[in-house]
């Protein structure tokens, strides 16, 4: 656990794990890398995993800045500069994935394999519609409902009955997670506008394109979209878990995942 002061004067908090081949993981909207937990124990075993809190979120910087993916795919490359890894594994789950596209185009050195789970190449009509409604839910009702109805588009219903406690967030814990709610809209906006279709197919990279057939915030059509635009993807779309399969189904996360990395 450590802090990288950026060249702006922002801290980036991070962690790194494990020895072996480097694995950045990155996480979605939310930022935390609180997101991987439940695999660090298992990959830290046969990969040093780096981890982080995006800017803007959890124990990094609040900037108030005009976010982009761009610049969270920099902060990326800000902080494997500060380790010392010229190039690495990268796996980014949905906002995540739009920064591991990004670096694959832009700097396509830095990156050996590319995962890119539950993620799109470019927006949609369902996509805008969704996140219009969350950035609704959020100004009209606050962090709290915002939180708990996430928790409604991220996991499957049958694992939400099995497991009721998953959605209990409290309006205080909410604004512990959303203290700006500012700057979650600025990074919708950021998600909103990356749209690289017409740049993906130039990827060179073996890459794995991951999903599930449930997810409600990036459909599998998204993704077998993304899969098919990558000359050198593979597509594995798991039948359930919803956007958060890696969480519900950790075990067939990782076996894919390492499968994949080590063929």
């Amino acid at each position: 656990m450590a802090e990288l002061t950026l060249s702006n004067g922002a801290k980036l908090y991070y962690e790194v794990h494990g020895d072996g081949p480097p694995l950045v993981l990155a996480a979605g909207l939310s930022g935390s890398a609180t997101f991987w937990n439940v695999h660090v124990p298992e990959l830290s075993k046969r990969y040093k995993v780096v981890l982080h809190d995006h800017r803007g979120t959890g124990r990094s910087s609040l900037d108030r800045i005009e976010y982009s993916v761009p610049q969270m795919a920099d902060d990326v490359l800000a902080l494997m500069d500060h380790l010392g890894i010229d190039k690495a594994h990268f796996a980014g789950h949905s906002t995540g994935g739009a920064m591991g596209q990004h670096i694959a185009l832009e700097h396509p050195e830095r990156i050996d394999r590319l995962v890119l789970s539950a993620t799109w190449a470019g927006f949609d009509g369902y996509f805008q519609q969704l996140f219009r409604v969350r950035t609704e839910i959020l100004d009209s009702m606050g962090p709290g409902a915002y939180l708990r109805a996430n928790i409604l588009f991220m996991l499957p219903s049958d694992h939400l009955r099995d497991n009721p406690d998953a959605g209990l967030i409290t309006d205080e814990a909410a604004a512990k997670q959303v203290p700006v709610p500012e700057i979650v809209k600025s990074r919708i906006a950021a998600i909103m506008a990356h749209d690289r279709r017409k740049d993906v197919p130039t990827i060179q990279h073996r890459t794995l394109v991951f999903g599930a057939r449930d997810d409600m915030v990036t459909p599998a059509y998204l993704s077998e979209e993304l899969g098919r635009l990558i000359p050198n993807a593979e597509t594995v779309i798991l039948p359930h878990g919803g956007h958060f399969y890696p969480a519900v189904h950790p075990e067939r996360f990782r076996e894919v995942l390492t499968g994949f990395l080590e063929s």
